[in-house]
C-alpha cells in the first residue's frame, strides 16, 4: 500500500501485520481521496481501515485534523486507544471526548494540541457551542458503526455536526449492516459521491464462523438452564446479555454465588466503573453480564460465547451482540435462552440474520435443588439464602426494609436484601411492592 516506513513500524509493534479484507480494500480508496462507503461485519478491522489512512495523509499537523464520530463512550476508548497506540510514535495527538467525564479536561486536551478527536455526538456538539472544538479545519470525517447511531436515535446530532465541516473534507461512513436509512445517509453526506465497499455476501449479516444454539426453557428455570449451560459448554470468555440493569445485577449475584469470576457492565455504573469492569473483563473475568450497551462496537479479544437471557427485542440487536464474539476469523458460540411464548422472535431473527439456530437439551436435574433467583409477577427474586431479593439492589440489608435511591435516568430502583424478603420493585413510576418468603 506504500505507507510510510514509521507508520508500517508503528503497526508491527501493536501487531497489525496482514491487512484485513475491510482494510486491504478500503485503504487505497481513502489513499486516493475518495469517500468511503464500507459495510463489513463487526470484528474484521474496520478501525484499522480508516485509522491508517488518515496517519498516513496526516503531516505535522497544528490542529484537528480528523474527526471519528462513534455512537458510545466504550467504542470512543477503544478506538481512541489504537489511535494512540499507532499514533503516538508519529507525533500525532488523540484525544476522546464523551459524557461522563469532565468537559473541562476535554477542552483542555483539544487546546493542548490535539490533531484527532474521537467522540460520541451529544459531547462533539457541547464542546462546539463552547467553541473548544472548531471543525473549519476537519479534512477527514469519519462516521462508525454508522447503524448503531442511527439506531439510538442519533441522526439529527450527526447532520448538525457534518454541516460544520468543510464541504472538500472527505467522507468515511462504516457499519456492519447497509438498511435503507444508511444508505439514504451516506449518500446524503457525500452527495452521491463515494466508493461503495462491502465485505462478504451482503445477506452474510452474522459472522460464518459463530454457532447457534437456542434452548427453550420457561422462566422458572432460566437461571438452572444457564448455569446448565455454562456447566456443559465450558465457556471460556462470555458476554451474558440482559434486558435490564436488574436482571443484569441479578445474573452477576447469581454467578458470584456460584464462585464464578464475573464482572458487570450497564448504564447504571459511573463510567470509571464501567471501565474498571472492562479491563477486568479483558484481563482474566471469565464472564460479563451487560446490558446492550456492551453490544456496540465493544472489540474484546477471544470472546468464546455470546448467551442471550432472553431473545433480544430486535434481530438487529441479536446481530449486534453476537459480533462480540468470533471476531478477526475466529469461531465462536452464541446461546439463547427462549421463553416457550417467545418462539416468533426467534424466527425473526433466524431471518433477519440469514442464520440457522440448533435447538439443544440442557441437563437441570443438578441446579433444581438450588434456590436460584426467580422473576415472578407481583413476587420478588428467591436468593441462595433465606429471603429474597429486593428490586434492583445495590445492597444488602439482613434486616430487610428496602430502600430507594435513584438511578442515572431517574427512575426509583429499591435496594435488595436479603432477610424478610421486602423490599422496592423497579418501575418507572417508583411504586413499591411487597416481597415475601415462600
Amino acid at each position: 500500500m506504500n505507507l510510510k516506513p514509521e507508520l508500517i513500524e508503528s503497526l508491527r509493534r501493536v501487531g497489525f501485520v496482514t491487512a484485513t479484507e475491510v482494510q486491504e480494500r478500503a485503504i487505497p480508496e481513502v489513499l486516493q481521496h475518495k469517500n468511503v462507503i464500507a459495510r463489513a461485519k463487526t470484528g474484521t478491522g474496520k478501525t484499522g481501515a480508516f485509522m491508517i489512512p488518515i496517519f498516513q495523509q496526516m503531516e505535522h499537523p497544528r490542529s484537528v485534523e480528523a474527526l471519528i464520530i462513534v455512537p458510545t463512550r466504550e467504542l470512543a476508548l477503544q478506538v481512541a486507544t489504537f489511535a494512540e497506540k499507532v499514533g503516538s510514535p508519529l507525533h500525532i495527538r488523540t484525544t476522546t471526548v464523551y459524557g461522563g467525564a469532565s468537559i473541562n479536561m476535554q477542552v483542555q486536551a483539544i487546546r493542548s494540541g490535539a490533531n484527532i478527536v474521537v467522540g460520541t455526538p451529544g459531547r462533539i456538539i457541547d464542546l462546539m457551542s463552547r467553541g473548544a472544538l472548531e471543525l473549519h479545519k476537519i479534512k477527514y470525517v469519519v462516521l462508525d458503526e454508522a447503524d448503531i447511531m442511527l439506531d439510538m436515535g442519533f441522526t439529527e446530532d450527526v447532520d448538525y455536526i457534518i454541516s460544520r465541516t468543510p464541504h472538500s473534507r472527505q467522507m468515511m461512513l462504516f457499519s456492519a449492516t447497509m438498511q435503507h436509512e444508511i444508505t439514504k445517509m451516506a449518500e446524503r453526506y457525500t452527495q452521491g459521491v463515494a466508493e461503495k465497499i462491502t465485505v462478504g455476501q451482503e445477506e452474510d449479516i452474522a459472522v460464518a464462523t459463530i454457532q447457534h444454539l437456542y434452548a427453550i426453557v420457561p422462566a422458572r428455570v432460566k437461571f438452572s438452564a444457564l448455569l446448565a449451560y455454562i456447566k456443559e459448554y465450558a465457556p471460556k470468555k462470555a458476554i451474558i446479555f440482559a434486558r435490564t440493569k436488574f436482571e443484569a445485577n441479578t445474573i452477576h449475584r447469581v454467578l458470584v454465588h456460584q464462585k464464578y469470576n464475573a464482572i458487570l457492565l450497564h448504564g447504571g455504573l459511573t463510567q470509571a466503573m464501567r471501565e474498571r469492569s472492562l479491563g477486568h473483563f479483558r484481563n482474566g473475568a471469565q464472564f460479563m453480564i451487560a446490558t446492550n450497551v456492551a453490544a456496540r462496537g465493544l472489540d474484546i479479544a477471544n470472546v468464546t460465547d455470546v448467551i442471550n437471557f432472553g431473545v433480544p427485542e430486535e434481530p438487529t440487536v441479536y446481530v449486534h451482540r453476537i459480533g462480540r464474539s468470533a471476531r478477526m476469523g475466529k469461531e465462536g458460540r452464541a446461546f439463547t435462552l427462549i421463553d416457550p411464548d417467545h418462539r416468533r422472535e426467534l424466527t425473526d431473527v433466524q431471518d433477519y440474520a440469514n442464520v440457522k439456530m440448533t435447538k439443544i437439551e440442557l441437563d437441570l436435574e443438578p441446579f433444581r435443588t438450588l434456590q436460584l433467583p426467580i422473576r415472578e409477577e407481583g413476587r420478588g427474586f428467591e436468593g441462595p439464602r433465606r429471603g429474597g431479593f429486593g428490586g434492583g439492589g445495590r445492597r444488602f440489608n439482613r434486616q430487610g426494609g428496602g430502600n430507594f435511591h435513584r438511578d442515572r435516568e431517574g427512575h426509583r430502583e429499591g435496594e435488595g436484601h436479603r432477610g424478610s424478603g421486602r423490599g422496592g420493585f423497579n418501575r418507572h413510576s417508583g411504586f413499591r411492592r411487597s416481597y415475601h418468603k415462600r
